[in-house]
């Protein structure tokens, strides 16, 4: 179904002819969509939320996911809190959004705020009592994306700015079961949940709660098809033996530069998957992915991607399309878009034989003594060597240049058990370097560790010394 005739959630939910044999399935229970034509999440409270600004702040994925499903059409606003935020955010979140109304499982209680009127309780189970649900408003998803001033960004997506990259499932295609690694209060996870919900297909959830190893194998048991993640998400995974519990069909990555590396790894593993990875962010939307199994993206897409606009300046991608964020919340929110209309993604890029290569973030490069270095472009070339298995590039001050390059490495598990001259396996990757990097963004030290910190957002966890 194509966005502009999306009314609301709910609405294309229950037109689906196959409404019972769709599920969401997470490690608390599984949900039977079916079960909502009889039931409410929110315990027959729907109504009491209509045309306000409500909060989702509850643990629970599937908790969520219910109340999105009911209050989408019905809330003038509803604003996902990921649960790893910090609770000390919730006063200036609840201020920048209006909220009137909050939605929890009971671990997040803002009643003290004089703006906050209603608390709904919503646990992930359907209770008896059914909730007018006809669609009233075109609902304002807010979404929280991280601040460079510690405070969350609030961003403003409708569900038509957020599904406009989904495509209609083939009648004739064979059944499909999606799961992501991402919490679906995250932008990529959010994509995921509506693929499902809107293309009529079960979707399994995942649980902070439970280690990859369970997650796979509850993936396994629900027969998935298609999964996505990020590259740090993937990379755990393949860590894990249960890696080779599910057999997909189809693999996704985005979130974070997806080198070559992991994309050999993944197809070493899952030869019979297609495995693509694609370009988004909270802001700009889904851009576009990529099928060939190669890093990077051809030159051509920028000029020839269908409903998306896109130019380089000063080696930044900038996006414009009906998919991208009407504008960020609160009264000293930044601009989200250019005068032009276009949103800046901060992603830089570099030209190589036709094809552009992600190198890093512009506000995550690092300064050695003047010069430049994308923490991302650095750690592209030391998961090349194979015994790598993931990278962590960042500073350490230094007296004589301010700061220093070095590399946390983390080595693959059969390389972990094997016997290394750790010494010569330093002087391999920073080898690599040398051919492939100027003199300024080679490590100085390169530190074996057997873990790099992934945050709840599936990104590693990026801090300097």
């Amino acid at each position: 179904m194509h966005p502009n005739s999306l009314t609301s959630l709910w609405s294309v939910i229950s037109d689906a002819d196959n409404l019972s044999a769709r599920s969401l399935f997470s490690a608390e229970a599984n949900v039977a969509l079916s079960e909502l034509h009889e039931g409410s999440a929110l315990y027959g409270h729907c109504g009491e939320l209509r045309g306000r600004s409500v909060l989702i702040a509850t643990i629970s994925q599937l908790a969520a996911s219910l109340a999105l499903i009911e209050l989408d059409g019905v809330a003038r606003r509803v604003v996902l809190y990921p649960p790893d935020l910090p609770l000390g955010y919730l006063p200036f979140v609840i201020e920048s959004a209006e909220v009137d109304a909050i939605v929890s499982d009971g671990k997040t209680v803002e009643l003290g705020n004089p703006r906050v009127e209603r608390f709904i309780p919503c646990n992930g189970e359907i209770t008896a009592g059914t909730s007018d649900r006809t669609a009233q408003y075109e609902t304002e998803w807010i979404l929280l994306t991280s601040g460079t001033s510690g405070l969350p960004k609030l961003v403003a997506h409708t569900l038509f700015s957020l599904a406009g990259a989904i495509e209609p499932q083939n009648s004739g295609a064979s059944p499909v079961v999606w799961s992501t690694f991402y919490d679906i209060r995250r932008y990529g996870g959010l994509q995921i949940f509506l693929r499902a919900l809107l293309t009529g297909t079960s979707l399994v959830l995942s649980s902070a709660q439970e280690s990859t190893a369970d997650f796979l194998d509850r993936a396994s048991s629900h027969g998935i098809t298609h999964i996505s993640g990020t590259p740090s998400h993937w990379r755990r995974a393949l860590m894990s033996p249960a890696i080779h519990q599910i057999a997909p069909e189809y693999v996704r990555l985005s979130g974070e530069i997806a080198d070559q590396s992991i994309l050999n790894n993944l197809r070493l593993v899952y030869p019979q998957a297609r495995i693509a990875h694609a370009f988004a962010t909270t802001e700009a939307g889904v851009a576009f992915d990529v099928n060939d199994g190669l890093a990077g993206f051809p030159a051509s897409v920028v000029a020839h991607t269908p409903n998306v606009e896109m130019k380089i300046v000063d080696r930044s991608l900038s996006i414009r399309s009906d998919r991208t964020a009407s504008r960020y919340l609160g009264g000293h929110a930044p601009i989200l878009r250019n005068a032009d209309g276009f949103v800046d993604t901060g992603d830089l890029l570099e030209l190589r034989d036709g094809r552009y290569y992600f190198v890093g973030r512009r506000d995550g490069v690092i300064n050695i003594g003047g010069l430049k270095v994308y923490p991302e472009e650095v750690e592209t070339v030391i998961n090349r060597h194979p015994a790598v298995h993931m990278s962590l590039v960042k500073t350490k001050k230094n007296p004589v240049t301010g700061a220093i390059v070095v590399a946390d490495v983390v080595l693959k598990a059969s390389e972990q058990s094997a016997t290394h001259d750790l010494r010569e396996l330093q002087h391999e990757i920073l080898l690599l370097c040398r051919d492939a990097l100027s003199s300024h963004k080679i490590p100085a030290a390169i530190n074996f560790v057997t873990s790099l910190a992934v945050a709840e957002s599936g990104k590693l966890t990026r801090r300097n010394a």
